[in-house]
């Protein structure tokens, strides 16, 4: 799979001839300097853009060929989202913020509160649910952002800096709930620019240039 960009007097590459197989309940860390094509690898797998060529295959299906409306829908039911800056609506309170995805599922509001009610029982947060955004710290931002991503039970989590904008104990504890959301078989792909929280995951793959150069199981990088 890769993706390139036209500039004027050449096209520049992003990524090139990236070959990545995840499987079902893998925890997947995305290593790499500025630059090197993390986002564009975590755009391209949550069907945010497309690829300029090969193929992405997404639980059977070759993304590649579906309409939008389709490739919408694959994003909604099986694909989870969780961003460094949390990305939640600050006049909505954490559990509105966790049923936003609900809403373009066609459930009821009834079927909508309780299922996201559930999301942040999951994530430690029930207790919080009708506080407002502005009303919680920072680790509390990051799951409810969690939950909002888990709330449709997708196939694939996919992470951006997860931790970037926390402490380090805070960052421990969002890296303990991916864990235990790995442990349901859910699949991970957390981008990260720190080794030290990749080494909480079971594989490490590593970008440089837009070019894969390494993807090694803990194992192998211990």
């Amino acid at each position: 799979m890769g993706k390139v960009y036209p500039t004027l007097g050449e096209s520049i590459w992003a990524l090139s001839d990236v070959t990545l197989d995840i499987q079902a309940g893998e925890f997947v860390a995305v290593m790499g300097p500025s630059g090197s094509g993390k986002s564009t690898l975590m755009n391209l797998l949550g069907l945010l853009d497309r690829p300029s060529g090969g193929n992405y295959w997404l639980d059977g299906d070759d993304v590649g060929r579906l309409c939008p409306d389709r490739k919408a829908e694959l994003r909604n039911r099986k694909l989870g989202f969780v961003f460094q800056s949390f990305n939640l609506l600050a006049r909505s309170t954490a559990l509105e913020n966790v049923e936003l995805p609900l809403v373009y599922s066609g459930c009821t509001s009834a079927e909508r509160r309780r299922r996201a009610g559930e999301a942040l029982d999951a994530v430690g947060l029930a207790h919080r649910r009708t506080h407002w955004s502005y009303q919680l710290s920072g680790g509390e931002q990051q799951r409810v952002a969690i939950a909002r991503a888990i709330v449709n039970d997708p196939l694939l989590i996919l992470a951006d800096e997860p931790t970037g904008a926390l402490d380090s104990r805070t960052g421990l504890a969002i890296l303990a709930l991916f864990h235990e959301l790995n442990r349901t078989r859910r699949a991970i792909v957390l981008v990260t620019h720190d080794p030290q929280v990749a080494q909480q995951a079971g594989r490490i793959v590593t970008l440089h240039d837009g070019r894969l150069i390494g993807d090694a199981s803990l194992d192998e990088t211990a």
